[in-house]
């Protein structure tokens, strides 16, 4: 948990300070926050209509008030600089990097569900792509099934009947859940670069990588979160909402 949290203002202090300069360089900026995020959803048998828990509204609605403004006011800008100095193949090997640093927390998650068949997918594409696609600079497309969604500790949890609790908008890191919350923290032991026990990364070093990771991520993005601010009445209902049918969705499958 404190590993979480020092993460958590890690990346913020790394992205207002770090970044500072690339930030203001950048021209215009438009991208959007990662994809449309949620809360926690529950289908409710009688009514047959999604449920949404969300009893710290005000508190999440500041949460999401302060995600905006880091986001258009600095974490879009530097990503958009980022864009102009490198070319998108660069970025999208990097992206293919991260990918597979996180193999471990795909490849756990399956075991625990049960999922054998989409657990050795992922193994072989891990070793195929560290192999023979340089460390993960190039995905090679190797897969024994068509379903390439990953699994997370989260998903794990709702596969055997946790709740997923109220509705919680997290600084910096976005939409979430008490159940996804958890899942986060569990996650964080198995993937790579936060965990203890496979790179023992420094703090700094960890946070760096993590900021790396978002800023290449939206340097990728269409635009996404700024067509939903365009186009919703109220963007935090729609971002709450569509995050747990999401996550209910890859519950699911």
């Amino acid at each position: 948990m404190l590993n979480i949290d020092k993460t958590i203002f890690g990346l913020v202090l790394i992205m207002l300070f770090g970044f500072g300069s690339l930030t203001w360089a950048a021209e215009t900026s438009g991208a959007a926050p990662a994809a449309p995020e949620q809360d926690w959803t529950q289908l409710d048998a009688d009514e047959e209509e999604l449920v949404v828990w969300d009893p710290i509204e005000p508190f999440n609605r500041g949460m999401f008030w302060f995600n905006d403004k880091l986001y258009f006011s600095l974490i879009k800008p530097v990503a958009r600089g980022y864009r102009v100095v490198t070319p998108e193949p660069v970025r999208e090997s990097v992206g293919n990097v991260f990918r597979n640093l996180a193999a471990p927390v795909r490849i756990a998650n399956a075991l625990l569900q049960l999922k054998g068949l989409k657990a050795t997918d992922e193994l072989l594409k891990c070793l195929f792509n560290t192999t023979f696609g340089l460390g993960g600079l190039f995905d090679l497309g190797v897969s024994i099934q068509d379903n390439n969604d990953g699994e997370d500790f989260g998903q794990t949890l709702g596969r055997y009947g946790t709740p997923p609790g109220f509705y919680l908008v997290l600084p910096v890191l976005g939409p979430s859940n008490a159940r996804d919350l958890v899942g986060r923290m569990a996650d964080s032991l198995t993937h790579p670069i936060p965990s203890p026990y496979y790179l023992k990364l420094q703090q700094l070093e960890a946070t760096g990588a993590q900021v790396t990771e978002t800023v290449n991520a939206l340097s990728l993005d269409k635009d996404t979160y700024e067509a939903i601010k365009k186009d919703a009445l109220d963007p935090y209902l729609f971002v709450r909402d569509a995050y747990m049918q999401n996550r209910a969705a890859r519950i699911d499958k």
